[in-house]
C-alpha cells in the first residue's frame, strides 16, 4: 500500500501522463470541475466514475484506491 491520498495519486498520474485536468475529464467523460474538486481534496470519485477511469486508461481500480503502485 502506498499510503497516498486519492488527490496525490491523481496529481501524480496527470503529471506522469502529461494530462491536463480538462483532457483527463474529457477522456473519462466527466466535467473538469470534478477533477478540480478531487485535486483539492474536497471530493473523491464514486464507484461508477472509478470504473470509468479504470476503463478509460486501462488502469486497475486498485491503483486509484492506493492499494498498488502498478497501473
Amino acid at each position: 500500500m502506498n499510503g497516498l491520498e486519492f488527490r496525490d495519486i491523481l496529481k501524480n498520474f496527470l503529471k506522469e501522463n502529461d494530462l491536463t485536468q480538462t483532457k483527463f475529464a474529457s477522456i473519462v467523460g466527466i466535467k473538469q470541475s470534478q477533477v478540480s474538486e478531487w485535486l483539492k481534496g474536497k471530493a473523491k470519485p464514486g464507484y461508477d466514475i472509478l470504473k470509468q477511469m479504470s476503463k478509460a486508461f486501462g488502469v486497475s481500480a486498485d491503483f486509484w484506491l492506493g492499494l498498488t503502485n502498478e497501473y
